[in-house]
């Protein structure tokens, strides 16, 4: 991995990388849910498939009603190599002037609070919101790395954070990260 898809924060190191989040070997993976938590496309549906029907079994049993946008619930991992499947509920661009990066923010921080909850050392994330619900790449990016900067310069027990993205989500991250270590040196 490339130091130019590396950051060190207070103990813990964010990475970028391209690739299967299903196949991360992480205490816990992200998934980008629906607020039904019943699966669906994309990342949601390659996680959901990877895991096995449990997973889609667990979620009706405790969360029947879904989660709402913003939020973050918790299961099992299954069949994944994750002990845990954080379901976040990330928001739908709606032109921005909706509280889309609130909500953002608010589904990443929810996430990260779960993770320490369970005790996760580390923890893989898909880009959030960034594909089908049309968050701008750019914006998410940063919205996504600032959040979990934030998180981490508190009180955590993560010691990884890894963003596996899509060859088109991949260069809007590494961007916004550099801006971000620009701005901490700064």
């Amino acid at each position: 991995m490339d130091e130019a898809d590396a950051w060190q924060v207070a103990g813990c190191r964010i990475e970028l990388t391209i690739g299967d989040i299903t196949r991360e070997r992480v205490d816990a993976i992200a998934n980008a849910a629906n607020s039904a938590l019943r699966g669906g496309g994309g990342v949601d549906g390659a996680i959901h498939a990877a895991a096995g029907p449990g997973l889609l079994d667990e979620l009706r049993r405790d969360h029947p009603d879904g989660t709402p946008t913003g939020s973050a619930v918790a299961t099992a991992g299954h069949a994944l190599e994750a002990r845990w499947v954080i379901h976040a509920v990330g928001p739908i661009w709606r032109g921005g002037a909706h509280g889309e990066p609130e909500l953002l923010a608010s589904a990443y921080r929810s996430s990260l609070r779960l993770a320490d909850e369970l005790g996760a050392a580390s923890i893989a994330f898909p880009a959030i919101s960034l594909g089908i619900y049309g968050y701008p790449m750019e914006a998410g990016a940063r919205v996504a790395l600032a959040t979990v900067r934030d998180h981490l310069r508190g009180p955590s027990r993560l010691r990884i954070v890894r963003f596996v993205l899509r060859d088109a989500s991949y260069p809007a991250f590494r961007d916004a990260l550099s801006e971000l270590r620009g701005e901490a040196r700064g």
